[in-house]
């Protein structure tokens, strides 16, 4: 068996490499997989989003190869034609993102219609084995509940960490060795989970960073049910303990972030289901580590877990408390050692922060919600340039500016002097301009970076924190800026810049009693940088 292991482990990898140069020069990989770049992925240009179908060819490659030499094995497995449809539509549910965005709510009703299938094909949770005791319990109606619960979440557990080049793709290899290693010992699915560790070590060659090409929402929807679905298989249907714990432990890292990612954005009342940028591999390339030693160190951090978990696995299970132990000190220790992490100790301060920016970001979020209803209701930037500027005031900002094909429109609060805080957005998609906000500077003078979570307590501010603070300015303006963009890619079907229909000759000009600058008459028609909300004054009653 060894032997075979070998020979399906380099299939899986020699398919991936010979399969990704070819795929790499399909000129319609360009045109449909290089999708407009999104606020939270940490790369500048466009890469084909093409690894999950590799994968997936790779996938079957192999088992084309078991079935062939190895006959014997399916008759083994009744589960495998459940698990070869149920990995492939989870695949083409994820390919169909990659084609053509989906809102997150289909997503997930997409992943619990596949996976509620696989558990009344068979395939699930039917016992729960009591740690330590041996006592079996027969989950009955619950089983079913479990198994949809167990297998979405390992899905989007792999999907939540694609966002640097070369991480999903790691651990996810660490899993295929991992589940290799258990099925050796209860006989399931071995060739086939030693042939996508291969793959995955041919593509982590393309992937590695600078990546050439990535796994897409496909391939790590592919990967991750897959996963759920070994374990499963593995544990006879949850009777072995051991079995379903074990890939635990390899996904120490996600699952971490995953409570923190979940945690902040419940606390402050942002969208579960929403991308951002503060995951725990973008905060620490924020603080200056590049993308080959961030891999590098999540790598090495994984083959620690990697071990811990088939300690868990040979022990029956009987180390896991230790095990456990010694997984949470060794992540308390990574998280007291970046200054980052650190204040999330202060517990009380974290979550009483994150409680009063929360008012604020719901009303962000309304105004962005009407923003974009307004977007459907217009037909170019002229047109929700006003109605963008009145969301920017009555959030608190005190500039504005909009850059498109080289043009402007500027915005600054009457009466008021220039922030201390700014930040620009370049629009993923550059057809759709720039943007660049500014908060006002706080009435202390504190400095932009200093935490202000008490700042409402001795300046004033009755509404939530002070806008100056670097967490509440980003997270507001960057609501703003994602809707310029989905806005921008209502208007532009057809990948043409965005411009303005009118020239702006506008300059500084009287307050209309309401907040707002009134337009006057253009100098000598030339060209000149906007200081008003468009070509018309906005009234307040508009919203």
């Amino acid at each position: 068996m060894g032997t075979a292991v070998l020979i399906a482990a380099m299939l899986g990898a020699g398919s991936t490499l010979l399969l990704i140069p070819a795929a790499l020069r399909v000129g319609w990989a360009a045109v449909l997989l290089r999708r407009r770049t999104d606020w939270h992925h940490t790369h500048s240009r466009p890469v084909p989003r093409l690894g999950g179908a590799v994968l997936v060819v790779a996938f079957i490659i192999v088992e084309a190869h078991i079935a062939i030499f190895h006959s014997e094995l399916r008759a083994e497995t009744p589960a495998r034609n459940v698990l070869l449809a149920g990995s492939l539509a989870m695949f083409a549910l994820g390919f169909w993102d990659d084609l053509r965005p989906l809102r997150a709510g289909w997503k997930l009703l997409g992943q619990i219609l596949i996976a509620a299938t696989v558990s009344y094909c068979g395939v699930g949770i039917e016992v729960w084995t009591v740690p330590f005791a041996g006592t079996p319990i027969h989950l009955g109606a619950l089983g079913p509940v479990l198994t949809v619960a167990w297998l979405v979440t390992l899905t989007n557990l792999i999907n939540l960490i694609d966002g640097a080049d070369g991480l999903a793709g790691g651990i996810s290899l660490a899993l295929m060795i991992l589940i290799a290693a258990v099925a050796h010992q209860n006989g399931n699915f071995e060739l086939l989970a030693s042939g996508m560790a291969g793959a995955l070590l041919g593509f982590l060659w393309y992937n590695f960073p600078p990546a050439r090409i990535y796994l897409g929402d496909g391939g790590a929807y592919f990967l991750g049910f897959q996963i759920g679905l070994y374990s499963l298989v593995n544990s006879h249907k949850g009777t072995i303990f051991a079995a379903l714990v074990a890939p635990l432990f390899v996904l120490a890292f996600p699952m971490a972030d995953a409570f923190l990612t979940l945690a902040r954005r419940g606390l402050r009342g942002l969208p579960l289901f929403r991308p951002d940028s503060k995951h725990l591999h973008h905060r620490l390339m924020a603080i200056g580590c590049s993308g080959r030693k961030l891999v590098l160190w999540v790598y090495a951090f994984n083959v620690i877990f990697l071990l811990m978990g088939l300690a868990a696995f040979w022990s029956r299970g009987q180390l896991v408390p230790t095990l456990l132990g010694a997984a949470v000190l060794l992540l308390v220790g990574c998280a007291g050692s970046f200054t980052f992490s650190r204040r999330w100790f202060a517990i009380h301060r974290v979550v009483r922060s994150s409680l009063r920016m929360r008012d604020q970001i719901q009303y962000a979020l309304s105004l962005t919600r009407w923003l974009e209803l307004e977007s459907r209701r217009t037909t170019s930037p002229d047109e929700l340039w006003p109605d963008f500027v009145f969301a920017a005031n009555k959030l608190g900002f005190v500039s504005l500016k909009l850059t498109l094909e080289g043009e402007h429109r500027f915005w600054q609060r009457p009466n008021g002097s220039l922030g201390a805080v700014c930040q620009q957005y370049d629009c993923p998609d550059r057809n759709y301009g720039s943007l660049e906000f500014m908060a006002p500077s706080c009435p202390l003078h504190r400095s932009a970076l200093e935490d202000a979570a008490e700042c409402h307590k001795d300046c004033g501010t009755n509404f939530g924190e002070c806008l100056a603070d670097p967490r509440v300015f980003e997270t507001i303006s960057e609501l703003l800026a994602e809707t310029w963009n989905r806005s921008a890619a209502q208007w532009n079907g057809n990948g043409v810049p965005l411009k303005f229909r009118r020239p702006c000759g506008l300059e500084t000009a009287p307050e209309d009693g309401n907040g707002f600058i009134q337009p006057v008459a253009k100098l000598n028609g030339v060209k000149r940088l906007c200081l008003c909300p468009g070509n018309v004054g906005v009234p307040p009653t508009r919203f």
